[in-house]
């Protein structure tokens, strides 16, 4: 069995990656500052799903503080099989209110990480990259060839700098290294301030839905299950490679949220708003590299995805109907 350390543990992929290295009867360093981009109590409700479980450890630490992050002894003195770096500032909007958070803990708190690689020879890393890297035109479905030089919002450009740096400690230590990029990853527990909790949730509870645009934008989803499967098996050894995960079915938000009205059995009170120009109007991922690579195709289709989410809406909705979600 192996032992790894898992940044942003509290996270929705993260936690989800680490239930199933448990499962698998591996060693999990868990790590997260628990700060409040979105509402903390979803973290705190996920990491209480690990805590307690044999083979995890919880530190609160911030990764893009390299005092903090090389001064702990349980991450710096210790020996990883790989560093499964999860931890994110996300959101594409937020970044244009606060870019300086986006490339400490992106880009600096990366570099920190593969610092502690290089130094304690940890053989492998993995990066969480995004979909929102390859900017206003990619081709659809988008192929990891396609530009990504051209980001559209700090979010974006902070991870394109990580990718950069990891390529560096690939190139100067022999760093084994995937960097996966995600296309829109939902399903139970899910990040409150992303668009699928809040559809369920503002329909569920008769509460006004907020949409930017017309709803014709469309997008790629992926289960989260999908996606914690495919960050596993990229722990195999690939030299250096970028690789997409993502849902094989796209969707626009007003079926989306058609859907979902389906199946709460209650209509949407939307509220429509200007498009924001840090959003991109399509996604959908060509995953054929990562079939190739890693085995790896996403399994879970949309409707039962949104079903899955839904049903665990409801099993949480004393407290989850309470979550700030933004507007």
């Amino acid at each position: 069995m192996s032992t790894y350390l898992v940044t942003g543990v509290a996270g929705f992929i993260a936690s989800r990656v680490s239930e199933m290295l448990l499962d698998a009867g591996h060693t999990v360093l868990g790590i997260d500052n628990l700060n409040d981009a979105y509402d903390v109590h979803m973290k705190e409700h996920r990491l209480a799903q690990l805590q307690g479980r044999e083979g995890f450890e919880f530190v609160k630490v911030d990764i893009g503080n390299w005092a903090e992050l090389s001064l702990q002894p349980s991450v710096s003195d210790r020996s990883f099989d790989a560093v499964i770096n999860l931890a994110a500032r996300a959101g594409v909007r937020a970044s244009m209110e606060n870019p300086w958070v986006y490339v400490d803990t992106n880009m600096t708190g990366t570099l920190n990480l593969l610092e502690l690689c290089q130094r304690n020879g940890t053989p492998k890393f993995i990066l969480a990259s995004t979909s929102s890297i390859y900017g206003l035109d990619a081709p659809l479905p988008t192929p990891e060839t396609a530009d990504s030089s051209q980001p559209l919002q700090a979010y974006a450009a902070s991870k394109k700098g990580a990718e950069a740096m990891v390529h560096a400690y690939h190139h100067l230590y022999g760093i084994d290294a995937t960097v996966v990029r995600f296309f829109t990853v939902y399903g139970p527990a899910g990040r409150p301030d992303m668009s699928v909790f809040r559809f369920i949730r503002w329909i569920t509870e008769g509460e006004t839905l907020h949409l930017n645009g017309d709803g014709t934008q469309t997008r790629g989803f992926t289960y989260i299950d999908d996606i914690a499967r495919g960050v596993i098996q990229a722990l195999q050894p690939v030299g250096y490679e970028i690789i997409n995960l993502g849902g094989h079915e796209s969707i626009s938000m007003n079926a989306l949220i058609a859907m979902i009205e389906q199946k709460v059995g209650r209509k949407a009170n939307i509220e429509y708003h200007t498009f924001h120009s840090a959003d991109m109007m399509a996604n959908l991922a060509d995953v054929s590299k990562a079939g190739q690579l890693l085995g790896w195709e996403p399994a879970v289709g949309l409707e039962e995805g949104i079903s899955r989410a839904i049903e665990w809406y409801n099993q949480n909705r004393t407290w989850a109907s309470k979550l700030e979600v933004g507007g």
